[in-house]
């Protein structure tokens, strides 16, 4: 697996109990899967030979980013290693743009868009939506990164001068944002979870509540097969998430992550089959495991580096308020990802089952902002006793 972060960690996890051994590419020994993983290599995914030294034996080589340059892929695949997903599939993931073109050429839902690489062409394409206009960086952003909002024209020029080209978007009127992952193995079996209720703020997500709650059934179906039309069209191998913006009038697809996904780590304890383990299904195909729910109601809240992981913090430390998290909310899973803390880094997440939305998510924002930020939600006040 190309990259070393949570999603790698998370992964080496699966393999484990699959009988498998991942090899990670990780920039550095303090990565949070180099911290797990017995067999890392050192190096940097923008390196050639490094990829080569890591994929090296390698049964399938996959990842945790899209950041990896496309042109060392095919690299990879002229000297015989199986990459998943592949170059032609994956760059739809890398490049926005690509991802644009190959969504009108399907006739996929999605908002109006235009390239644009001059003040002109910016002002022409508010003409059309009107301000503000949605502006994105092909390649490389993501957590909201290289997303901007330009309100006028001098906005748009001075974006430009800083990014060259971008995509431009209409700012859509979206009830919430969706999203929905499917896997899809070399065979060509297919499967695909439940939608889910993404919460974003400044372009993080902090909640991801499944199913999507109030989302009638034709929707969500319908939701589902533009997924999986997707990863047939591009040839996806591994786990595909397809972020969506939920209009008055249905769905419009926002962007593609061709890799285990922030909107499916409720899959380890909600789903029969988490993300990670099917992912590893699908690149190695191995028959798809399935993806019923294990409860009526899931909800995952990430933990954020908050007050917490601020210099000068002087509240409870990380092993006082584990502790405390684990006594208080003993049915509550915690995943720490071992990263070092600091303001807004994902740090970890949390996961509450139950029946209720209303109490399963109450207990998952708690959990995580007490983690992050010592702070007690008076709901859910300690006793004596912790």
């Amino acid at each position: 697996m190309i990259g070393g972060g949570q999603l790698a960690r998370m992964t080496h996890q699966a393999a484990i109990a699959l009988g498998q051994s991942l090899r990670v590419l990780s920039t550095g020994p303090r990565e949070s899967a180099a911290l797990v993983a017995a067999d890392v290599v050192l190096g940097d995914h923008r390196d050639l030979d490094a990829l080569l030294r890591v994929a090296e034996g390698a049964t399938v080589v996959t990842f945790d980013h899209e950041h990896v340059p496309t042109e060392h892929l095919r690299a990879l695949e002229r000297v015989g290693h199986r990459v998943a997903p592949g170059p032609d599939a994956l760059v739809h993931a890398q490049d926005k743009l690509v991802l644009r073109r190959a969504l009108t050429a399907a006739g996929e839902p999605q908002p109006v868009w235009a390239e644009v690489d001059t003040p002109v062409g910016v002002t022409d394409f508010a003409g059309a939506t009107g301000w503000p206009v949605v502006l994105k960086t092909p390649r490389g952003g993501y957590d909201g990164r290289g997303v901007f909002l330009a309100q006028d024209a001098d906005e748009a020029a001075a974006l430009l001068e800083r990014h060259g080209t971008l995509l431009a978007e209409e700012r859509v009127p979206m009830v919430r944002e969706l999203a929905v992952q499917v896997a899809r193995s070399p065979f060509g079996q297919v499967a695909v979870w439940p939608v889910v209720e993404t919460v974003q703020r400044d372009g993080v997500c902090h909640e991801v509540l499944a199913p999507a709650p109030g989302l009638d059934e034709g929707t969500a179906t319908g939701a589902q097969e533009l997924a999986i039309r997707i990863a047939e069209r591009l040839g996806v191998v591994g786990l595909l998430a397809v972020e969506l913006f939920q209009t008055a009038d249905g769905v419009l697809v926002n962007e593609l992550a061709m890799r285990p996904h922030n909107s499916g780590h409720w899959t380890i304890e909600g789903a029969r089959t988490s993300q990670f383990e099917q992912h590893l299904r699908a690149v190695l195909d191995y028959p798809l495991g399935t993806t019923t729910m294990t409860a009526p109601v899931v909800v995952m809240a990430n933990v954020l580096g908050g007050a917490a992981a601020a210099p000068g913090w002087t509240g409870p430390g990380l092993d006082e308020r584990v502790h405390h998290f684990m006594a208080h909310w003993p049915d509550v899973k915690l995943h720490w990802y071992g990263k070092g803390q600091r303001p807004g880094r994902k740090l970890g997440h949390v996961t509450a089952l139950g029946d209720d939305l209303g109490e399963v998510r109450a207990r998952a924002v708690a959990a995580a902002r007490y983690l992050a930020d010592g702070v007690i939600d008076p709901a859910f006040a300690f006793g004596d006793e912790h």
